[in-house]
């Protein structure tokens, strides 16, 4: 399996953000204020991920006194890696949409609020896509020849 391109994840952001705008164009007025409880949860799977693929990482490079890395373990958060890293540029993607069609309109507060709400949670899915991408990197085996491959 290759790693996750980023240039894979910055096209789906675009698509994401374009589709998102449009919509927007079309609804804003019908929708209800933005939450912002998605930033948490978006924290807490970054916070997660990251934890799980230094502990990966060093069963993995095989350190004394930790067992050694079950292979279908490995597996499951390579695909689970890959998996919160699509999600992660496809929320990332929605908030961007949020934010430009948002920006004209910040005299009034519901949309400055939204749009507040959008930038901080779009900021938080970078961060769990980033986290994801560190998961599924801690997932590579050591003198792996694909490892070192970007295409």
């Amino acid at each position: 399996m290759r790693p996750t391109r980023v240039t894979t994840l910055a096209v789906i952001v675009v698509i994401a953000a374009a589709l998102t705008w449009g919509l927007l164009k079309a609804a804003y007025n019908s929708l209800p204020p933005l939450p912002w409880t998605g930033v948490p949860a978006l924290l807490v799977v970054a916070v997660f991920e990251t934890g799980a693929g230094r502990d990966l990482k060093r069963r993995i490079d095989g350190r004394k006194g930790l067992k050694p890395a079950d292979p279908l373990v490995v597996s499951r958060m390579l695909v689970l890696g890959r998996a919160t890293a699509l999600a992660g540029a496809l929320v990332a993607g929605v908030m961007v949409g949020f934010v430009i069609y948002l920006s004209g309109m910040l005299s009034n507060p519901i949309p400055r609020h939204d749009l507040i709400n959008a930038a901080i949670t779009g900021a938080a899915a970078l961060v769990m896509t980033g986290a994801a991408l560190y998961l599924e990197f801690c997932c590579r085996v050591p003198g792996d020849p694909m490892a070192g491959e970007d295409r």
